[in-house]
């Protein structure tokens, strides 16, 4: 008779910790594009359905190995559920829910790290960008995403990494009220044609 065991896998209790090790240093290293899953669990020395368990994801993974606990997979998705004409209020919603819940300190230590600040531009650029132009769909799709995490870019930039007295201080609402119309042209607005 088999005794199989549901729920948390059993082992070191300090596997969680071990994987966010491994995945900063290959993080930081080689940018999030270029690492894998599968890379960091062979520098953990773990299975891959432990990632999946402890992060959820990859993008799950990155934001908590680097302490950017703002780059939570599940609040993007469901910014991504909808229609197109809520998206920027959406993804508005999204960058202050995530980004107002941690504290100031630790988002000026992740400026001061030059590999967390690349680490996460390659985030902005290969996650975001990518998803942004797939919910958008069309032939100028990347150029508009491009544009949009321009603009929540500059936002994250001025409101948490190096804040403006004047932006830091808006509410979540000031924020979609203000930086809602030109999120809403940087997504909507076609590209000329060349």
């Amino acid at each position: 008779m088999l005794n199989k065991t549901r729920g948390r896998p059993r082992g070191n209790p300090d596997t969680k910790a071990q994987i966010a090790e491994a995945a900063r240093a290959l993080f930081t290293q080689h940018g999030y594009k270029a690492t894998t899953v599968r890379a960091i669990a062979a520098a953990a020395g773990v299975d891959q359905a432990l990632i999946s368990y402890h992060f959820g994801s990859k993008q799950g993974l990155f934001g908590q190995s680097l302490n950017l606990l703002c780059l939570e997979s599940t609040t993007l998705d469901q910014a991504l559920r909808g229609d197109h004409a809520g998206l920027a209020d959406r993804l508005l919603t999204a960058v202050t829910t995530l980004w107002d819940a941690t504290t100031p300190s630790e988002n000026r230590l992740a400026l001061q790290d030059d590999d967390t600040m690349q680490a996460l531009r390659d985030y902005l650029q290969s996650e975001l960008v990518v998803r942004i132009a797939e919910f958008l769909g069309g032939p100028d799709a990347t150029e508009r995403a491009t544009a949009a995490v321009g603009v929540i870019g500059g936002l994250i930039f001025t409101r948490y990494l190096n804040p403006i007295r004047p932006i830091a201080t808006l509410s979540p609402t000031e924020i979609r009220r203000i930086f809602g119309p030109a999120l809403r042209a940087a997504l909507h607005t076609r590209t000329r044609q060349r």
